[in-house]
């Protein structure tokens, strides 16, 4: 397991890049509606939230299981995600 330091800054990169390729798609499909690349954009911020909460927590019994399952979550989360601007 690498430091919790390094599962938050994989938790920034993951979710700031895939926030960074909506506005790279309204970029390049000004003509769309924005509503859905805005609701996913909301949606990732939750993510992050969430999981930096889960990172933060300190009563936790198996450290290692535990920061496992986070870095799951992430990798779940950030594939629906990004399936979604897939399907814009």
């Amino acid at each position: 397991m690498a430091s919790v330091r390094d599962l938050k800054r994989d938790i920034n990169y993951v979710l700031g890049d895939i926030i960074e390729a909506v506005y790279i798609w309204q970029l390049t499909h000004p003509e769309k509606e924005t509503k859905e690349s805005e609701k996913i954009i909301d949606d990732a911020i939750a993510v992050f939230d969430a999981l930096i909460i889960k990172v933060n927590q300190k009563d936790v019994e198996n450290k290692k299981q535990h920061f496992k399952g986070i870095n799951q979550e992430l990798e779940t989360e950030g594939r629906k995600l990004i399936d979604r601007i897939n399907a814009l």
